[in-house]
């Protein structure tokens, strides 16, 4: 945690949970089993409060479609779980699990050490670590405001303006419990384009959708792709 996001833990009870997947929990007296759930859903509302905080002020004349979308580009899981592996928290995380097959695994344990920071040294402390830390240090926010992660909506946007029929077809599913896989086809006009896998069908779409658009960056106009 020094290292980091420099400072030193007190509960260190807190971080250790922080960072345990629920499939290495902890056997408790009572039956109960530990993991950084509930730490995880704490962290959740935290990073958004802040988050929220921090645009509301950096950006005042802005209104609240743009500050949800800045908002929604810094803690969308996607950017969560890259985050979390580029500050090494894979090496630390407690599983009976492979992390490349689980990628959720990382932001949620990105999650829950705010979870944990918010319980051991309160709001405030927390607020300076995720803005000094995490946002100032790892977000481009000029570049943020120019990138769109909704592949999906910008496929859709793109359809309705040049008359294409899109359709987004669930095909299947693979594995089981925390390591299932939705496989999403992308059909234009009936024709199968594209084609993503996720552990969420969102997160199938968003990638099936990517795909897609550079694919048709090559047979149609880019700049309506952009």
């Amino acid at each position: 945690m020094k290292n980091i996001f420099g400072f030193w833990p007190e509960n260190i009870f807190l971080y250790k949970l922080a960072l345990r997947h629920k499939s290495a929990a902890i056997e408790f007296v009572n039956g109960e089993r530990l993991s950084n759930e509930r730490l995880e859903f704490l962290g959740d509302a935290i990073l958004d409060a802040v988050v929220a905080h921090y645009l509301f002020k950096l950006f005042p004349l802005r209104d609240e479609g743009f500050l949800t979308q800045m908002r929604s580009k810094i803690v969308n899981r996607q950017q969560l779980n890259s985050l979390s592996h580029r500050l090494g928290l894979d090496d630390y995380i407690f599983t009976n699990h492979d992390l490349s097959h689980t990628k959720s695994i990382n932001g949620n344990a990105l999650e829950a050490l705010i979870g944990a920071l918010f319980l051991d040294k309160g709001f405030g402390f927390a607020e300076k670590v995720i803005i000094n830390r995490i946002l100032k240090t790892h977000f481009d926010l000029d570049e943020l405001q120019n990138k769109d992660f909704n592949f999906k909506s910008k496929l859709l946007e793109w359809g309705q303006k040049e008359k294409h029929v899109i359709n987004f077809i669930l095909k299947g599913e693979s594995g089981k419990g925390i390591n299932k896989q939705y496989l999403v086809e992308i059909l234009i006009d009936r024709e199968k384009i594209s084609e993503g896998s996720d552990f969420s069908i969102k997160g199938a779409e968003q990638i099936a959708a990517e795909k897609a658009i550079a694919q048709l960056k090559e047979s149609f106009s880019a700049a309506s792709l952009l």
